[in-house]
Order: C-alpha cells, then structure tokens, then sequence
C-alpha cells in the first residue's frame, strides 16, 4: 500500500471513531463527572453557595448501588430549596434537570448495562482517590 493510501486509510479510522456514537456508560460517565464538578461549583458560587451550604457534597459514582437513591435525595433537595432566588438560578435548574436526565438514563435506558461493583454509600459524600 502507497504511503498516500495508508494516511487517508488511518485518517478516515480517526474521523469514524470521532464520530461513532457514545455508548450509555459513557454517557453516564460524562454526566456522572459534569453533575460532580457543578455540584462543587455550585457550593462555592457566591450566587448559590448561601442556599447550597446545607447539601453535602456529591460525587458520582455509577460502580456504587447507593448512587440511585443518592441521587434521588440531592435531587428533591435541588428542587425544595428554600430560597425562591436559588431555585431560579440557572446553575441550579441546570444541576436538577441533568441529575434527574441521569437519574432516568441509569435507571431505564442503561439499566442492563450497568453493573454496580460496590455499595459504598459513604464514598459518595468524599472525594475519590486519584487513580494511578
């Protein structure tokens, strides 16, 4: 094969795989990390961070069986806030509406997908260890 030929061959695998579709794990791996770092976000916005102090901290884990109820307790907590400003905030609707897209991704779309390694229900309230 001509080194022509190799290259647009290499290059249309890249453009595929670019373009290939994201499977439901990764989907809820993506959402999983974005509901994390809103969630810290959120508690140190000076916009929210008064009416956010209550919530503890939240880190998704989609390995751990507690994540479902976890997240279906940070949601009401979301959507009952007591100040009528933070349940208007954009962050904070934002916040609700992707914890409940993934709340309804896990428990319906990806439900045979997803396999739940451990049962840790206070990992969720402390930072993870970095991976090595």
């Amino acid at each position: 094969m001509s080194l022509c030929q190799q290259a647009l061959l290499l290059l249309s695998c890249a453009v595929l795989t670019l373009c290939y579709p994201q499977t439901c794990y990764t989907k809820v791996l993506s959402m999983g990390r974005e509901i994390t770092e809103r969630a810290a976000e959120l508690k140190r916005n000076p916009d929210t961070e008064r009416c956010t102090a209550h919530l503890s901290d939240l880190y998704i884990d989609v390995h751990n069986a507690c994540i479902m109820p976890r997240m279906r307790r940070y949601i009401a907590l979301l959507e009952r806030l007591p100040d009528w400003h933070c349940m208007r905030n954009r962050t904070v609707q934002k916040q609700s509406a992707t914890a409940r897209q993934l709340h309804h991704i896990m428990a319906y779309r990806c439900h045979g997908e997803l396999h739940f390694s451990t049962d840790d229900c206070a990992a969720l309230e402390h930072k993870p260890r970095a991976s090595t």
